[in-house]
């Protein structure tokens, strides 16, 4: 799977659920507490948290065709 996304004006992201097991976060209440502290960073070193943190949802599948639609964060 490749990890890395562009959107259509070309910028280059990468989805928070992607990138949650691979830094060895199994749950993802975990991982947003990483991220919220990242977005803390962030702003302390005056950039703007929405240039680099978009929140996005996007559809799974859960099992016998059925979807569900669950949260996950766009990080530039």
């Amino acid at each position: 799977m490749k990890l890395t996304k562009k959107t259509d004006n070309g910028v280059e992201f990468w989805l928070a659920r992607d990138l949650q097991e691979l830094l060895g976060y199994t749950q993802w209440r975990n991982f947003v507490a990483v991220i919220e502290k990242a977005k803390t960073a962030c702003q302390l070193s005056n950039q703007d948290v929405a240039d680099h943190f978009a929140d996005v949802s996007k559809m799974v599948d859960i099992g016998s065709g059925a979807k569900k639609e669950i949260d996950d964060i766009m990080l530039t």
